[in-house]
């Protein structure tokens, strides 16, 4: 949660003074939806509460509309809003336990000194300080507590962090680590697995592991049921909804879809023997069916902009024809993977238990397959290997043999024949840029410690029944 917390310490909300100032909407019709006791509360941190109401407050400063939330509602738009808001709850929280304090004149200071509000000879200039406050929709009060609030959160930060500076040699030892330069030999091991499977290997294959790979085949019946095709109309309303609380209840008392359509005069559809196996473009909602093949067999499921009523009426496993080309063609494709993975776990555990030798690794070399030599530059040399092969590879000394995979995913086991040390050049402004990022670092590491400080200070619950009804609300 506090990597969240830095992240809002240096926007310019959390600098000398708020530089962009959310404009709030009015929130209609929200606060009569939620009443009284326990179901008031969205989050509990440790014994303070996070209310809808402080939720609703939240939203209200922010830049959001009604319409950008609801659109965005299964985006997890708002769990995102509450996480930003328990993470000021909690820093709010950590700022009153361990006495942190701002005086007003600190407040008074900041904002005449600020050059927002300075005139052309560079005084304060209470006109354009009101101006500013009547652009934003702002009091002066509101005004002035944000800006508290922030430098409070400034003061947090420094009482974490303040004062780190890193010696030279940290610095030099950083920056060699990330820009000495390595020369590597690397062999493409995807021409060394095995890929031609005779159909004797792939019946084998299949009689060794018949029911795994059997699938499953389904009958069902369906219906897309929305306000056009269950009441003649366009919209969402009370008698569609009434209309879908009969149908669940039906589908409740374990009515057959045959007994339902009989009541309301659905548009059912059929399928045979469907799987998803032989359908490269699975229809979404058979898909979605398909899916819930081992839970009820008839089903009523919501999806927003209409609701699914299905019913399974048989499941069925089998093993595919061997002459199915598809199949024969999986399978191919299975025993390859197979036989990869396990010679990567055969060199990966000689490699683990020192065993794997120069010797073995010009062994795999071959006129079809010869081994190529490359020098990296740095930690961000990533032209060719991935970003992580390529940090995995600068954590390592010399002589060691490790797996990377290059931009096609192709797996490449690597030697490293060299490195070659690069100490930081007499250059200030290189030096300065390598201070910086070595604290930043240093920073970094000591806000996750933090981080692991206030998970076990603070016991963050939220209330998922809640936060559903409130969700409900936009839809």
């Amino acid at each position: 949660m506090i990597s969240k917390l830095r992240a809002f310490s240096k926007t310019k909300l959390a600098t000398l003074l708020v530089a962009i100032i959310i404009i709030p909407f009015v929130f209609w019709g929200m606060g009569g939806v939620f009443r009284g006791g326990n179901t008031n509360s969205l989050v509990k941190i440790n014994n303070e509460n996070v209310s809808t109401q402080d939720l609703i407050n939240y939203i209200n400063s922010s830049r959001l509309t009604s319409e950008i939330i609801k659109e965005n509602i299964d985006n997890n738009i708002i769990e995102d809003l509450l996480q930003n808001l328990v993470s000021e709850t909690l820093l709010e929280m950590e700022i009153k336990d361990l006495n942190i304090s701002i005086s007003d004149k600190t407040i008074f200071d900041v904002i005449t000194s600020d050059k927002e509000f300075l005139d052309d000879n560079n005084k304060f200039s209470r006109i354009k300080y009101e101006k500013f406050l009547l652009k934003n929709n702002l009091s002066a009060t509101e005004f002035e507590y944000r800006l508290k609030k922030n430098e409070l959160n400034k003061k947090l930060f420094v009482y974490i962090s303040g004062g780190i500076k890193s010696p030279s040699f940290m610095v030099n030892n950083k920056y060699n680590d990330e820009n000495k330069k390595i020369e590597i030999e690397y062999i493409n091991l995807s021409n060394i697995y095995k890929k031609d499977f005779t159909n004797n290997d792939v019946k084998k294959y299949i009689n060794e592991n018949e029911e795994k790979l059997k699938i499953d085949l389904i009958d069902f019946k369906y219906s897309v049921i929305n306000p056009t095709n269950l009441i003649d109309s366009d919209e969402f309303n009370d008698e569609f909804f009434t209309k879908i609380d009969e149908i669940e209840n039906y589908v409740l008392n374990n009515a057959t879809i045959d007994e339902i359509n009989n009541i309301y005069n659905l548009e059912i559809k059929k399928e045979k023997n469907y799987t998803v196996e032989d359908n490269q473009n699975p229809d979404e909602i058979h898909q979605i069916i398909y899916n819930k093949r081992n839970e009820n067999k008839i089903q009523l499921i919501d999806k927003n902009d209409y609701y699914i009523l299905y019913e399974i009426s048989n499941l069925k496993k089998i093993l595919p024809d061997v002459k199915n080309i598809n199949f024969a063609n999986k399978i191919k494709k299975i025993m390859y993977e197979d036989n990869k993975n396990q010679y990567n776990k055969k060199l990966i555990l000689q490699i683990e238990n020192k065993e794997f030798t120069n010797n073995d690794f010009n062994k795999l070399k071959s006129d079809n397959n010869p081994s190529k030599n490359t020098k990296l530059t740095s930690i961000k040399n990533s032209e060719f290997f991935t970003e992580d092969s390529v940090k995995l590879l600068y954590s390592l000394p010399k002589k060691s043999f490790l797996f990377m995979l290059d931009k096609n995913n192709n797996v490449n086991l690597v030697k490293i024949l060299e490195i070659y040390k690069v100490n930081l050049a007499s250059n200030n402004d290189l030096i300065k840029k390598n201070s910086i990022k070595t604290n930043s670092d240093q920073k970094n590491e000591l806000y996750n410690s933090y981080d692991n400080l206030l998970n076990d200070k603070y016991k963050i619950v939220v209330n998922q029944k809640t936060l559903d009804r409130f969700k409900n609300h936009f839809r």
